[in-house]
């Protein structure tokens, strides 16, 4: 089944390139000075592709968006309250203990439905919550004077960086779990594979 049009794949490869170096940059930002004496890339060198890569971030962010305003991929992260608590449970329930006894998965892919209630939950926070934040915090501190100067006598800098840090160990988590995740297709590959061709391989296949 033909489920990943070439934008998606395109846009999908491209944001996880910068997700990545957004994470080697951040880290290598915390954990190094202003010298050279790098961790894993220079402080200097850092900060330059950090910004770099967060100013395609949001570039690719809004055509995410615009993608999913005209397309029919926005439908996938439409959350309908009917069940949905339940359908969760269920999910859940497979992942805890179903698949590891060899159930059949209770949400399969369909052209109608692409993810299951969990996936579907975790990806509308990820992509409209923690990506926006990020970008909001990001863009205030490289732009210090749109930051407020104090919250509840605490400065506005310091609230906007432990946020902005937050979200980005938050999104780190995430996609580490998104690769597990896609290891549990019909074949450890074929989700992977599926970013590369389009079709989605079904376990019936």
């Amino acid at each position: 089944m033909y489920l990943y049009p070439v934008w998606v794949r395109l846009w999908h490869l491209f944001n996880a390139i910068l997700v990545i170096t957004l994470m080697i940059t951040g880290i290598s930002m915390q954990y190094t000075g202003g010298h050279e004496n790098a961790l894993i890339v220079g402080f200097g060198r850092a900060v330059k592709w950090h910004n770099i890569a967060a100013i395609l971030l949001i570039i690719s962010y809004f055509l995410f968006l615009a993608g999913n305003i005209f397309t029919g991929n926005g439908k996938y992260y439409r959350i309908k309250r009917e069940n949905f608590l339940s359908d969760l449970g269920k999910q859940f329930r497979f992942y805890a203990w179903g698949m590891f006894r060899g159930e059949k998965h209770p949400f399969p892919v369909t052209l109608e439905e692409k993810f299951n209630p969990l996936q579907k939950l975790t990806y509308v926070l990820a992509m409209y919550v923690a990506v926006p934040m990020m970008i909001i915090t990001g863009s205030g501190l490289l732009f210090p004077e749109t930051v407020i100067t104090r919250f509840l006598g605490v400065s506005g800098m310091i609230i906007t960086d432990i946020l902005h840090i937050t979200v980005g160990f938050l999104i780190s988590l995430f996609m580490i779990v998104h690769i597990y995740t896609c290891t549990l297709g019909a074949k450890p590959t074929s989700l992977f594979k599926s970013m590369l061709s389009g079709y989605h391989e079904s376990e019936d296949d």
